[in-house]
């Protein structure tokens, strides 16, 4: 069954056929400029809408919505019509803007222990129908908030470059189709390398962040088991012929575990792959945030800021992210969609 976020241009003219030629103007723009429903698509006849609505129904079932205690973060609990899977979708407010994260995947095969999505496991692909929606969805919230929605981070359930194919198609029909530039729109990877070498090769340069958490190999092979597949050396050279194809700076993800990865020598290890990039990476420091299956809390807020110090007198650009939707589980490495998580274990911090 097709899901009314599933069929590009050329398959909706072949299923508005019988239609005058201009229908499908006035579906794609209410679909996609106005962020209407088929319902809500005035322009059509009634027999037309009522023909989109039956045979193109949403892939996305509204479970819940929570809000955080400031208002500034809204989490939505969608579940999958095809197999009713469950997924999560973050959407940020800013004053006049607003950012949303969407899922790649039902669940993640990668394993990262302090990632609740890692936790739960591995469901299923998502289609490029499935996270198109989540946006389309997040930006009719935004509007009816008076804000416009500014940037979409492919940071949610999943690993992105493990569906390379979906998220590339997504990213074509937001850019085309929704408008957002290249620039404004990120995706997020543990360092598969197929993945960021096929990127390379697309042809928008969208922004691209590594999850790196761990700058040594006997350290990042713990908290990011795809690094025994896919190690630092290879992922820095990726990461090189990334910026040489598009020239466009990319951040690495570092979330702050304490007395794990948080010592001086992380620091000076970090700041030394940062720098063998050029243009060199920009780091974004982020709070490890609470999940069920992981025993070790985050950094206390006073020695996350010692650490970007360091990295700044080392002539790293950092960036300390404030948290979101923690109360909420809405924030990073808190998305589980309310499945059961995995207990992890984990040995002692190595030696400084």
């Amino acid at each position: 069954m097709a899901y009314l976020f599933d069929l590009t241009r050329d398959e909706l003219a072949g299923l508005l056929q019988d239609q005058p030629p201009f229908r499908l103007k006035q579906v794609w723009e209410g679909l996609y400029t106005n962020l209407q429903e088929p319902s809500a698509i005035l322009t059509l006849p009634a027999a037309l809408r009522e023909k989109l609505e039956t045979e193109l129904p949403p892939a996305l079932d509204l479970a819940t919505t929570s809000v955080s205690d400031k208002g500034d973060t809204t989490k939505f609990l969608w579940t999958l019509r095809d197999g009713g899977h469950p997924i999560e979708s973050v959407l940020m407010h800013y004053r006049d803007r607003a950012t949303v994260c969407v899922s790649t995947q039902a669940g993640c095969a990668m394993a990262c222990g302090f990632c609740a999505t890692g936790q739960a496991g591995f469901t299923r692909q998502l289609t490029t129908g499935e996270i198109v929606e989540q946006v389309v969805r997040a930006a009719r919230a935004s509007k009816a908030k008076g804000q416009r929605l500014a940037n979409v981070v492919f940071m949610g359930m999943g690993e992105p470059l493990a569906n390379e194919p979906a998220v590339w198609g997504a990213v074509e029909r937001l850019h085309g189709d929704l408008g957002l530039s290249a620039r404004h729109l990120t995706i997020s990877t543990v360092g598969i390398i197929p993945g960021i070498r096929t990127l390379a090769e697309r042809p928008l340069p969208v922004n691209l962040a590594v999850s790196m958490h761990a700058a040594r190999n006997e350290l990042r092979d713990e908290l990011v088991p795809i690094n025994k597949r896919y190690p630092i050396d290879d992922l820095i050279s990726a990461c090189n012929d990334y910026l040489a194809a598009k020239n466009r700076r990319i951040s690495f993800e570092w979330a702050m575990i304490d007395g794990v990865n948080d010592q001086p020598r992380d620091a000076r290890e970090l700041a030394g792959l940062v720098h063998r990039l050029k243009p060199s990476a920009h780091v974004n420091l982020i709070p490890l945030n609470p999940t069920p299956g992981w025993p070790t809390t985050g950094t206390p807020p006073s020695r996350i800021t010692e650490f970007a110090k360091r990295l700044e007198d080392l002539h790293v650009n950092v960036t300390v992210r404030r948290n979101r939707g923690t109360d909420i589980d809405a924030a990073c490495g808190q998305l589980a969609a309310g499945q059961p998580v995995r207990i992890q274990t984990r040995r002692s911090a190595p030696a400084i």
